[in-house]
């Protein structure tokens, strides 16, 4: 059976798979379960079937079986997995377990079988080299239904501790046992091939002594976490390493007879680097954390072994061979190479370089560049395969319609020369620069988080320690962050000596960094993340905080004293509270001016603001609609929740970032019924951990409510049981400040029975608190964006009172309604403080609804003698989180102000106006 020419299952499957990754690798904030689709589209679906398509062909080239299984066989049994595949991708998000279980079963069974013709090869053939290469193909065969079994056990959910041991136990299980095993077996004979070198000499043997270390290793790695012992996994780890390495040595004796040249051996030893990486990252983070702290930071493991390891090797290694494989002589295969090796060179550089990058403690806006760089890299590498592939095609037809004049055909070796293939300075310069560029514009984005100074956030001159004699010791201290707060608080360090802070986040979903009076700046630090903070010579106390917005005020403060000295010393800033002495200080290292609450702590006390509240509203101004959304006949909505920071204009010439749900100021209404099931998807892409609470639901918190660190996402699903005008919110502390930055929003339940209207509005009431980094706008122009105050919100210091989230919107934008309509308003007081008494001037309303029941419908009220409708009711009342509506008919056309009768408030912005017609 000739193994020449193009074969669907061969060629095409592991491409469909890698396209589908990268299309949801850009819409993965839309929905749940993305990151998980997207790490099994590429392990399961692309490499998967690379191993059971490779392994084969290399098995036969070895063995000399080649007529031993026909190619329909290996057809259906690729077409087995790929079914199973399917099922798996789309039960786990779908969440059904019997689907999953199907479709895991279907995998397992087609590796079984692929396992069985492994072993059934090397019982018909016979003795030759290499056979040690079938053996690691046999043996990570074994593996995977071991992995897939763990696998559906997650897919199932399990909670602490049992998640983040299974995590390990799957993970570990299929990227060492099944891929890492076949990689580690293929490489031996291929990777001289690649380079065109001799094979160093006792390749064999040294793959048979490394095998049982291999598979040691691999045992402890899967017994370690079933029986809760992190040092016995980690030994594993260490013993998988070891193997690791012996495979290594021909390997690397290899490159140093011929070094990598081009795009394919690049790509692999790059691939090859990132292994023993993973491996000591992975070992080191076993005897660190716990199973359930390793699972929640787990994202930067998988992205070592799964695209630094495995995909890297798996792009060098189908960029050589598919060009083999498809045939057709000299100019076939130039034009095939000439095609996969475009930009090779920069592409390896992109891709380690932004790999490397995104894996250290970088702000976050230089990963986000960084990430979309090494993605386009990487997606380039799947374009150039298929033109690649194409351009020879066309080669190898244009060559069979001209057969080659007498003379002989040069060999592969040769036509390979011809190519002069080899690295490429100008695009190692090339991509060295992309990387730089996207660093430094990740930067620019947000200096503040890659501790450059912002305005208002100079460093004081009191940091000056020219006056102290430095002793020339060094203090280092490890300090971690959690529950908000620092553990320890408090440092001593003698006068003189330099300090050192090891720094880590041990908090599963919160962002923390610390900021010192004298400004050092750790930068933001993601769950699990660690950094080294050199603050230098210690000449007196220094005061320090988070700057994260409200976790200040949450007590995240912290203190370096300085012992044998003069305390109280210059590096603090001056006045005389711990907390607000430093607020005219910001946060130099919080994103986009950020300043934890602190830039205007020190006048929290000031009423003045910057809004001024007679100014009107631009003409091309969009603010909220007040429409309640029609009720549809679906008993089952899904909501997509997406948080995002957005500067947005909350009043004319003011603008506030605002932590939105889907981009608004205040967050978008659900309309439903009693009995309606809402199935939420929270994705958090925004810059700190948030939340999600829906007072309409009755169910334990601990999960679905849970804190979510940026790039996660979580899903929520109630049924509606009571009627009711029902608050959602953010409920990550401090919630005041979360709330007020517009992390809220309404949901309608409709009583049973209600009856229609003409119109039914919805008007939620929230607060404003602003900082003081920015300034109003003048001569019509816009201000700089400022942030939520969270002592300004913890201290009812209100700035402005809103409806709908914008300041006055409804006065250049008024509410509609015609003569003799009825008109229903949906009120919610969003608060986080302030109360609402909603009044309409000149009108009267004859069925108010508070809080699930009726205080008076139609003019009559509950005690009310049968007959009697002539009650009226001039505002409702609401604390903050209650709701209700109103409803009344407008008897004349004409401009009806719409207040919250709180006077003040209704000054401060918390009015509109109504507008009757004809």
């Amino acid at each position: 059976m000739s193994t020449r020419g193009t074969w669907f299952m061969r060629d095409r499957p592991v491409v469909i798979w890698l396209f589908v990754a990268v299309l949801v690798s850009l819409v993965h904030p839309f929905f749940a379960d993305s990151r998980w689709l997207m790490v099994h589209l590429v392990a399961l679906g692309a490499l998967t079937h690379s191993v059971m398509v490779w392994s084969v062909h290399f098995a036969d080239a070895l063995l000399k079986t080649k007529s031993i299984e026909p190619r329909r066989r290996q057809s259906l049994r690729l077409g087995l997995f790929h079914v199973g595949a399917v099922a798996v991708f789309a039960g786990v998000p779908l969440t059904l377990w019997p689907l999953t279980i199907a479709g895991a079963a279907a995998i397992s069974v087609a590796v079984a079988w692929h396992g069985v013709m492994l072993v059934r090869r090397l019982r018909v053939a016979l003795p030759g080299r290499f056979r040690i290469t079938v053996r690691y193909y046999v043996a990570a065969a074994a593996m995977l239904p071991v992995g897939a079994t763990f696998g559906v056990l997650l897919a199932r959910g399990l909670g602490d501790p049992w998640h983040g041991r299974l995590l390990v136990a799957h993970t570990m299980t299929n990227l060492l046992g099944w891929i890492g095993l076949s990689i580690l077996g293929t490489l031996v004979t291929l990777w001289p091939t690649m380079l065109r070198t001799r094979m160093a000499e006792g390749s064999e043997r040294t793959s048979r002594r490394a095998l049982p270390v291999l598979l040691v290793g691999l045992a402890a790695v899967i017994a370690g976490p079933l029986v809760g012992l992190e040092p016995l996994a980690a030994a594993g780890i260490a013993c998988y390493l070891a193997g690791a390495l012996v495979v290594y040595w021909p390997i690397l004796v290899a490159a140093r007879n011929r070094p990598p040249y081009a795009f394919p051996t690049l790509s692999v030893g790059a691939g090859l680097l990132w292994l023993p990486i993973g491996l000591v990252t992975m070992g080191v983070a076993l005897l660190g954390r716990g199973w359930t702290a390793l699972a929640g930071s787990y994202g930067n493991l998988t992205v070592i072994f799964l695209v630094g390891f495995a995909l890297q090797v798996l792009f060098g290694a189908l960029s050589y061979l598919l060009p083999v494989v498809l045939g057709g002589g000299p100019s076939v295969l130039r034009a095939t190479m000439k095609g996969m090796e475009r930009w090779g060179t920069w592409r390896v550089v992109v891709v380690n370089l932004g790999l490397a990058a995104c894996l250290l403690p970088v702000p976050s806006l230089v990963r986000v560049v960084l990430s979309a760089v090494t993605l386009v890299a990487l997606a380039s590498t799947l374009v150039f395969i298929l033109t690649g592939l194409a351009a020879g095609i066309r080669a190898k037809r244009a060559a069979q319609a001209s057969p080659p004049a007498r003379g002989g055909a040069p060999t592969h070796d040769r036509a390979e020369r011809a190519l002069t293939l080899s690295w490429s300075r100008p695009q190692l310069i090339a991509g060295v620069t992309v990387i730089a560029v996207g660093a430094a514009l990740g930067v620019g984005l947000d200096p503040a988080a890659a501790g450059f100074p912002t305005a208002g956030a100079d460093r004081p001159a009191a940091d000056d320690t020219s006056a102290v004699t430095a002793t020339g010791e060094v203090t280092t201290v490890d300090v971690t962050m959690s529950d908000m707060r620092f553990h320890p608080a408090s440092v001593e360090v003698p006068v003189g000596n330099e300090l050192v802070i090891n720094l880590t986040n041990a908090d599963e979903a919160e962002v923390h960094d610390l900021v010192l009076a004298d400004g050092a700046n750790s930068g933001r630090l993601a769950p699990g993340e660690s950094t080294t903070l050199e603050v230098g010579v210690v000449g007196a106390d220094i005061d320090g905080w988070c700057s994260i917005v409200g976790h200040r005020q949450m007590g995240m403060v912290f203190e370096v004293v300085a012992t044998g000295g003069q305390a109280g010393g210059s590096d603090r800033t001056g006045g005389t509270d711990g907390m607000n002495g430093m607020g005219d200080m910001g946060g130099p290292g919080d994103m986009g001016g950020m300043h934890g609450g602190t830039g205007s702590s020190s006048d929290a006390g000031d009423s003045s603001s910057p809004i001024d509240f007679m100014a009107p509203w631009p003409e091309d101004f969009t603010g909220f609609d007040p429409e309640l959304p029609p009720l549809t006949e679906e008993t089952e909505h899904e909501v997509t929740m997406r948080v995002t920071d957005v500067p947005t204009e909350v009043a004319p010439g003011v603008r506030q970032v605002r932590w939105t749900y889907n981009g608004s100021s205040t967050g978008p209404t659900l309309h439903g019924r009693v009995g309606d099931t809402f199935k939420v998807t929270l994705i958090n892409d925004g810059t700190m951990g948030h939340s999600i609470d829906f007072h309409a639901s009755e169910l334990a918190p601990d999960e679905p409510m849970r804190d979510i660190a940026p790039g996660e996402s979580l899903e929520y699903t109630f049924t509606a049981k009571r009627a009711g005008m029902w608050m959602y919110h953010c409920g990550t502390m401090p919630m005041t400040a979360h709330i007020a930055a517009g992390m809220a929003g309404a949901i309608v339940i409709e009583p049973p029975g209600l009856p229609e209207v003409d119109r039914s509005y919805v008007i939620t009431q929230s607060e404003l608190y602003l900082d003081t980094a920015g300034a109003a706008g003048t001569s019509g122009e816009l201000s700089e964006p400022m942030e939520v105050d969270a002592t300004k919100a913890a201290t009812e210091q209100v700035d402005a009172v809103m409806f709908n989230g914008f300041v006055n919107q409804y006065l250049d934008n008024p509410l509609q309604a015609k003569v003799g309509e009825r008109v229903r308003f949906w009120l919610l007081d969003i608060g986080p403080n302030r109360p609402l008494s909603f009044h309409i001037v000149g009108a009267q309303f004859d069925t108010v609804y508070k809080e699930g029941t009726y205080l008076l419908k139609d003019g009559r009220g509950p005690l009310d003698p049968p007959g009697y409708d002539a009650g009226g009711s001039q505002a409702l009342d609401l604390l903050a989180a209650q709701g209700g509506f109103v409803e009344t008919v407008f008897v004349e056309a004409g401009h009806y102000p719409m207040i919250n009768h709180v006077m003040a408030d209704a000054e401060r912005g918390a009015r509109g106006i109504v507008e009757v017609s004809e």
